[in-house]
């Protein structure tokens, strides 16, 4: 008991000495927790409002998000990898040597230099890289090659890109159930024979040799059908069915964006892949018939039969 009030009056005359060097009055213990209370509010406070402000910033910047899921995945992936090579037991066997040097290998590579583009080709690859989530470097060399393969083939290469765009979403090993291959979805088994200059049926999972093997199938169907709407149906099989399922109406949507964007007009790469739909027309109201009772009633007013009978009296009196 003596020790714990030798304790209090020890305690007392510190914080009695503290006040009198800083010239402020001790606080008591009370206070001191209260406002450490505070402190805690607020820093809690303060950390919600910034996370509100990151999620409108997300909201508002859909790609901004996008790029921070990316960040994060890429960042637990590499923990995990760290994680797994840090406990793998080292292999029985040693490892095969590092390949040999190769400096050859780019020239098989689909790929090219965005900055080496011209302005309007340049703002082409950039809107599709960033809408179908592709590199730049290989939209770059199929952006060239549909400017140049279009020019000869007389299409627009706007076209030749909208085509890809929704036929494989610009994947070069993309396979229907049918069988379209490749970023232009060529039937493979049916124009066997075109591929043959390139080296066989496997040339097309080759990017650019599927490209100008589907442009020569695009350029038959405009021929044969006279326009790009009729090519269409007949690129995508439906050239002899009453509809085709949309598929015209899709690739012409897409053309209108990237026709805007190579004349420099600013186009979200997030607008809708589909047109939208077309308006219902309007159906014509039937005309009411007209009531029973409305079409018995003669419209002409009946003669008044008093003055009938005082005109007949007028006339006797005056024979």
């Amino acid at each position: 008991m003596k020790t714990a009030d030798a304790i209090r009056r020890a305690r007392r005359t510190l914080e009695a000495g503290l006040s009198r060097l800083t010239g402020a009055p001790a606080e008591p213990g009370p206070t001191r927790a209260r406002r450490a209370l505070d402190v805690g509010r607020n820093a809690l406070a303060l950390l919600g409002l910034a996370v509100i402000a990151a999620a409108l910033v997300f909201v508002a910047h859909p790609e901004r998000r996008e790029q921070a899921e990316a960040d994060a995945l890429q960042w637990l992936q590499t923990r995990e990898l760290a994680r797994l090579d840090a406990h793998a037991e080292p292999p029985a066997v040693a490892l095969s040597p590092d390949p040999e040097p190769e400096p050859d290998a780019v020239a098989r590579a689909t790929a090219a230099d965005p900055s080496e583009l011209g302005a309007e080709q340049a703002r082409v690859a950039t809107w599709i890289s960033r809408r179908y989530r592709v590199a730049p470097e290989p939209v770059a060399r199929l952006v060239q090659e549909a400017w140049a393969v279009g020019q000869a083939a007389r299409l627009e290469p706007t076209l030749i890109l909208a085509v890809m765009a929704v036929e494989s979403s610009f994947n070069p090993f993309a396979q229907s159930s049918v069988g379209a291959q490749g970023l232009m979805q060529v039937m493979t088994r049916v124009h066997d024979s075109k591929y043959e200059p390139f080296g066989g049926v496997h040339a097309a999972f080759d990017p650019v040799t599927n490209l100008r093997v589907g442009v020569q199938v695009l350029k038959d169907c405009v021929r044969r059908f006279g326009g790009v709407q009729g090519g269409l149906r007949c690129y995508v099989g439906a050239a002899l069915l009453e509809h085709d399922g949309g598929y015209a109406a899709k690739v012409m949507h897409e053309q209108q964006y990237l026709a805007r964007v190579a004349r420099g007009e600013r186009v979200s790469p997030h607008v809708r892949r589909t047109p939208p739909p077309a308006p219902r027309p309007a159906v014509p109201l039937p005309e009411a018939a007209p009531r029973l009772d409305e079409a018995a009633v003669d419209p002409t007013p009946a003669p008044d039969s008093t003055a009938a009978v005082t005109a007949t009296v007028a006339l006797a009196d005056a024979e």
